[in-house]
Formats: C-alpha cells, structure tokens, sequence
C-alpha cells in the first residue's frame, strides 16, 4: 500500500437522502489504490446510504471522483463499467440460478472467454466450498456461502475498487475470519476495498484506514490500528 499514491476513490462534501429526508451531510472520505478501509457505524448511520451514492443509485450534492474521473453526474452502468462495484447487504443472488451461473452473470459486461473461465477458476480456488457447489441452486446454501457467492460474483465483474455491504451480517465468527481472510488476497491481487460494516472489530481489524460515521457525518478517522483503541470507538462500539 503506497499511502502517498493519489487516490483511488475521492467523496468531497457529499451529501444526500430520500426525498425531503437528509441522511448525509457534507460527507468526505478518501481511498488509495491497493487500500482496505472499513466505513464503520451503527445502524442507521448511513453507510449504506453512502454506498448507495457511489454507485450513482442516488444522487447527491458534492463531488465524487473514481480514477481520475468527476462520476458524480454518471450512471450506475456507468461506474459498474469502469470498475466500481458493489456486494449489497443481503447478498441479493438469483437464487433459483446456480452457483456458476450467478458467478457468470457477474461477468455479463467482459469479453475474452478465456480469461472470464480462468477467472471463473480462479474463484473456486479463492473459495473453495463454492468449487463444492459450482452446480447447487445458490438459494439452498448457507448464508455463509451466499456471502462468499456474492463477493465472488463481484469479483468476476473485475473490479478495481469493491464496496461490499455488511459482509459479516448474519455470519458466525469461523465463517467472518474465512472471508476476512480473502480480503487480503483480494487485495493482494490489485483489488482495492472499502467495506462497510456495523460489527466494528471485524472491519477494523481487516482495515488498513477506517471512517466512523454518526448520524450520516463521519465523526472520526484514522489508521484502523489507532481506532481499535480510541477510547470513544471502544465505548460506543466495542463495549469497554
């Protein structure tokens, strides 16, 4: 991680909401190439109301530059294109396809055949239970293989940065620390990753940089490290 590197992914001042409801205010973030940074914050804060923003999926005030690129006024085809993509909360998979093809249809906008197969491969081997399961109807698994399915999928649409959704949701801890894990061959592979989540100590501790965000501002920032033991995170979210 090169922490002088121009970044990746700029969020200047944004702000936003649902029709006459504010929920963002004057929001700026920051994430550098070949970064994990954890948006952190209960529920309700949100998080998921700013990703929601970066995927053009609402608009907003401010300004949002991705690679050198304002895409503050694109669509969301727009910046699935170039390389933004989203795990949303909840997986969301076509759960009467199979696995293989919900991995596929991550791939929908590539061409190259032999590159998308060797991907497709290339998954298996990421997350193994899903090689297990290539063929199973992705509905009938476990909600820690939807998780992985998801991720995966995404992953097939070759992303540059990844915004997952409260990967950990719902998930217990062996299953929490296996996709952990993946986040750092994730990024090992050139992949850069914002991950936005309420269980603060999984994020922080995947996380090289984190923003914490109350009532859609973000209240502190910093190396993740240095969170983990600030007192006022410890207290509000850690429960020391």
């Amino acid at each position: 991680m090169n922490t002088n590197a121009t970044p990746l992914l700029q969020v200047q001042g944004v702000s936003a909401g649902y029709g006459l409801m504010p929920v963002l205010h004057e929001i700026s973030i920051e994430v550098r190439p070949s970064e994990i940074v954890a948006l952190v914050g209960s529920n309700g804060a949100g998080k998921t109301t700013l990703l929601r923003v970066l995927s053009r999926l609402l608009p907003c005030a401010g300004r949002i530059v991705f690679g050198g690129t304002d895409i503050t006024t694109r669509t969301p085809d727009d910046v699935f294109g170039q390389g933004l993509v989203q795990v949303p909360e909840g997986r969301q998979l076509f759960d009467r396809m199979s696995v293989q093809d919900n991995l596929l249809m991550g791939a929908y906008r590539r061409h190259g055949k032999a590159q998308i197969r060797r991907d497709l491969e290339r998954m298996y081997t990421l997350f193994p239970r899903l090689g297990e399961r290539r063929w199973q109807i992705a509905g009938s698994m476990s909600g820690g293989e939807q998780q992985m399915c998801a991720m995966a999928r995404a992953l097939m649409a070759a992303p540059t940065l990844m915004m997952i959704d409260e990967m950990s949701l719902g998930l217990a801890p062996v299953i929490v620390q296996q996709l952990t894990d993946v986040l750092a061959d994730i990024r090992s592979n050139g992949v850069t990753v914002l991950l936005v989540e309420q269980d603060v100590q999984v994020a922080l501790s995947a996380a090289d940089r984190a923003y914490v965000i109350e009532t859609g501002r973000v209240t502190l920032s910093g190396p993740a490290r240095q969170l983990i033991d600030d007192p006022a995170v410890q207290q509000a979210y850690l429960g020391v």
